[in-house]
């Protein structure tokens, strides 16, 4: 083992034993950002390398999340904004999000995939592959992963207001009914991630210090993390120090 491996497992230790007594968030969400600048910064000429490599390193972020029983993990990996870009830089992107469904409802791995998102903005056979993806592994009892493709913040407030409109004219309810009653529990219960309980903490990668619409009503008692590490650098100890973080604050739930 080189000095500079043994000197990072003593820190991880270090930090692990710091974690000792602290809660742990059951569910953690995760901007996955910086591949592009990964890319440029490695050398590479076609950008779409960060983001094959920050694919491959999402595996080794819901194992982390398993060691210490966080129980939900929601990473965006494709906002509707992203959706307007040119398409010679979109598809291979696609590409890739298609290759991680595949990859975390492969037979073998244990975490239940669900789709979160306006699929329908999606390609169809984008759409498909995610919505195989939930139905390979839906019988798993191990770490629930929302993968976030096609997602706004705004979109999925706005699509349940909309499901929850056409459930209670299915219902031959009047808008008027619906008015008198309708509070925040109903609305929550039409979000893509319902029954779900809200992201405990929320980290960013890179550096960038803003939510760009993620998760906007999920988040409103969310702890935030920001760390400086570009995704495909993000090290377990980063992850720890997230945890360390967390665990140490005073959550008022918007008190």
């Amino acid at each position: 083992m080189s000095l500079r491996s043994w000197v990072y497992a003593l820190y991880e230790r270090r930090l692990r034993r710091h974690l000792e007594g602290l809660p742990v968030p059951q569910h953690v969400a995760i901007m996955i950002d910086g591949n592009r600048r990964w890319a440029r910064a490695a050398g590479f000429d076609d950008v779409s390398q960060g983001h094959v490599v920050g694919a491959r390193h999402i595996a080794h972020l819901l194992d982390w999340c398993s060691e210490v029983g966080v129980a939900h993990v929601t990473i965006w990996l494709l906002s509707t904004d992203n959706l307007r870009r040119p398409a010679a830089e979109l598809e291979p992107l696609l590409q890739i999000i298609g290759g991680v469904a595949r990859e975390l409802s492969a037979p073998g791995n244990h975490w239940r995939v669900k789709a979160v998102g306006a699929l329908d903005l999606l390609p169809a056979d984008t759409a498909e592959t995610l919505k195989q993806a939930e139905e390979a592994s839906a019988g798993r009892d191990g770490l629930m992963v929302n993968v976030a493709v096609g997602y706004g913040g705004r979109r999925e407030i706005a699509d349940a207001v909309r499901s929850l409109l056409h459930e209670h004219a299915a219902r031959g309810a009047t808008l008027e009914e619906l008015a008198e009653v309708l509070d925040v529990d109903h609305i929550a219960e039409h979000l893509y991630t319902k029954g779900q309980p809200d992201p405990d903490l929320v980290i960013r990668t890179s550096g960038e210090q803003r939510l760009g619409g993620f998760l906007l009503w999920q988040s409103v008692h969310s702890e935030f993390y920001f760390c400086d590490a570009l995704w495909p650098d993000f090290r377990k100890i980063d992850f720890l120090r997230a945890l360390r973080d967390y665990g140490t604050r005073q959550r008022r739930f918007g008190a």
